[in-house]
């Protein structure tokens, strides 16, 4: 099997762990980190309506470097969240490790003054 195709079945099998216990609720949204080779897109989410309260990627910013641009996109989505009433998350890393960006726009969320 191609490595890249192995890859991404390890990812979708991690991603469907993780998210037998992550389950985000009105008080509590999911916010979820998708990252691909050149951007980073994250949404927050509450499962139970089936709503997006707030996304946002790295594809309306200036160019520059990936991990500056997922730092960006935690500060503009933590104020969207916050204009959505929100103060807590359940993170939801959808497989992918914790590390590079999808740490960098965690750590950005939290210290705009988000919960998770």
């Amino acid at each position: 099997m191609e490595q890249n195709v192995l890859k991404t079945k390890r990812r979708l099998r991690r991603k469907r762990g993780i998210r037998k216990r992550i389950f985000g609720t009105a008080e509590r949204p999911r916010l979820t980190v998708f990252r691909s080779n050149q951007h980073v897109y994250a949404q927050i989410i509450n499962d139970i309506e089936g709503k997006t309260l707030a996304s946002m990627s790295s594809q309306a910013l200036e160019k520059g470097s990936t991990v500056d641009a997922a730092v960006q996109v935690g500060k503009q989505l933590a104020d969207k969240a916050r204009e959505a009433g929100v103060e807590t998350l359940a993170f939801d890393r959808n497989g992918f490790r914790y590390h590079g960006r999808v740490k960098a726009l965690a750590d950005a969320m939290r210290e705009a003054g988000l919960k998770f």
